[in-house]
């Protein structure tokens, strides 16, 4: 082939330390408006972010010259220092690929965090998308 050719789409989701509630719901918007520029200064397309006071969901298609762990450390070393002293993620992160066909399913769940969790728990929800996905996990490391 003379070109390449790439489609790399992720629901990445990652917390804040501890789960702790640090995202103030009246600071959501400005961060996920900035996590969306993180991610398109580096190239990286966003479908949708979102989350809740202790986590984010983001739905991205990365370029072919972007590794995900990378395009991980970018969003969150950045936002985490744009969100100031005494802030910060979670070490670890999940990502869930996902194909063109569910994209638009996928942006519905982002945008309709809040109300989805009104029934689950952050941990919950992750353990079913580890589950979703088939990754292989062990329940009492998840978490740290």
């Amino acid at each position: 082939m003379s070109h390449s050719y790439s489609q790399t789409i992720i629901h990445l989701v990652f917390s804040t330390k501890d789960r702790r509630k640090s995202i103030p719901k009246e600071l959501q918007a400005r961060l996920w408006a900035y996590i969306a520029a993180i991610c398109q200064k580096n190239k990286m397309f966003v479908h949708a972010i979102g989350g809740m006071e202790d986590h984010v969901h983001g739905l991205i298609q990365l370029p072919p010259t972007l590794a995900q762990a990378q395009a991980v450390l970018l969003i969150k070393a950045y936002s985490s220092k744009w969100m100031g002293k005494g802030f910060a993620w979670q070490k670890g992160y999940g990502v869930f690929s996902v194909s063109a066909s569910n994209v638009p399913a996928v942006v519905r769940y982002i945008e309709n965090q809040e109300r989805h969790h009104r029934k689950r728990s952050f941990e919950q929800e992750f353990i079913t998308l580890l589950k979703k996905h088939g990754v292989k996990f062990d329940p009492k490391y998840v978490f740290g």
